[in-house]
């Protein structure tokens, strides 16, 4: 078990500026003995804790933290997500769709019998890869929107009036 410094719900909180005793109150149904348990890992969180919390603190990183990491589902299917720089982020999309692009063909001639066969299994893999890449790319982008929404630096509801016209 890690140490009270080291979890993450511990450090969200911390970085919110709230103590248990304040963030209970503006998480309204979570008491600090809980919380404090949660921190001191003895307790298990539940999602509806983590949204909650995620949102109080603003920090949506608690949500990808707890599907990739805490969540039986989660950690088999749902890749951690580390929140990175715009800039970064769009270089390693451009990196990854430029390689796909490459790909295309090779991923049409794969396919197009709709029988993947030994021969065909490496490259395969590799194009499977490099779309997982994408995924993790674009799920990034998505956390990043979301911390600049919970930190005010996007206005959320014109973000979400374009995103849902």
């Amino acid at each position: 078990m890690s140490k009270n410094n080291e979890n993450v719900y511990y450090m969200a909180r911390k970085k919110s500026g709230c103590t248990r005793e304040k963030a209970a109150e503006l998480l309204e149904s979570i008491p600090p003995e809980r919380i404090e348990r949660i921190e001191n890992n003895k307790f298990n969180i539940h999602p509806d804790e983590v949204i909650r919390m995620a949102e109080v603190y603003k920090d949506p990183t608690l949500c990808n933290h707890y599907c990739s990491n805490e969540c039986p589902i989660g950690m088999q299917y749902v890749p951690e997500i580390k929140i990175k720089d715009l800039t970064q982020i769009v270089l390693e999309m451009l990196s990854s769709l430029n390689s796909m692009k490459k790909s295309q063909e090779r991923l049409i001639e794969i396919t197009a019998d709709g029988v993947i066969d030994d021969t065909e299994l490496t490259d395969f893999i590799f194009i499977q890869q490099e779309l997982e890449r994408i995924s993790v790319t674009v799920e990034t982008l998505q956390l990043w929107a979301e911390q600049m929404i919970a930190e005010g630096k996007i206005d959320m509801d014109k973000y979400n009036a374009i995103k849902n016209a």
